[in-house]
């Protein structure tokens, strides 16, 4: 079998962790960098990862998760935050990388700058809250495959009180919102979700040709 598709035929939303079994620095590094490396739109990343690892938080926005038990039980939790208010700013840190990092002048960056501030300056400042959302769950998909990947379990979760999370993380004095949570760890072997069967749709069904 395919690699890719042995890897997402392995993993599920895992319900129970095992607290006592912790992912290395190493993997979880690498769940970082794939997190870091997704694809976003214009490449702006507005986008901030908060990897939680104090308990007393963990148990607040359990609480905040209507007790979700992968909130305290995983060996790590991040908490995908997406940007309220995307604006030239961001684009002028963006441009700014760019000529850093490929080694050009930032006048030559001028012109597609321009266009992305016009673009952006369009939007209503909800618009622009669920665009950079939707960054977020780019960046979910590929770490949910690096997991798999690296045989770590994962759960993406919705689930919870995003005003609360808000309140608890000190989000909105940053201009940021938890837009998903994923947990990471390693499946309790209470876990009954293992072993059930992957339930999708069939490929007849869900694809269509035009």
């Amino acid at each position: 079998m395919n690699q890719i598709i042995e890897d997402l035929n392995w993993r599920y939303a895992t319900k129970k962790y095992d607290p006592s079994k912790k992912v290395s620095d190493k993997d979880f590094e690498t769940i970082k960098e794939s997190l870091r490396l997704a694809a976003t739109s214009y490449g702006l990343q507005t986008l901030k990862f908060l990897v939680v690892e104090d308990p007393a938080v963990r148990e607040k926005l359990k609480t905040a998760s209507w007790g979700q038990p992968q909130i305290t039980e995983a060996s790590h939790l991040i908490i995908l935050c997406s940007y309220n208010d995307v604006n030239s700013d961001h684009v002028d840190e963006y441009l700014e990388n760019v000529a850093e990092t490929r080694n050009v002048p930032m006048e030559s960056t001028a012109q597609y700058g321009d266009f992305m501030k016009a673009t952006i300056s369009q939007l209503t400042l909800e618009e622009k809250s669920i665009w950079s959302s939707k960054q977020a769950y780019i960046a979910l998909g590929q770490a949910l495959h690096t997991c798999a990947n690296l045989r770590i379990d994962s759960t993406p979760m919705e689930g919870f009180d995003a005003k609360a999370y808000d309140e608890i993380l000190g989000l909105s004095e940053k201009n940021l919102k938890a837009s998903v949570v994923l947990a990471v760890g390693y499946r309790h072997e209470e876990d009954q979700n293992q072993h059930l069967a992957k339930v999708r749709k069939p490929s007849e069904v869900i694809f269509e040709t035009i």
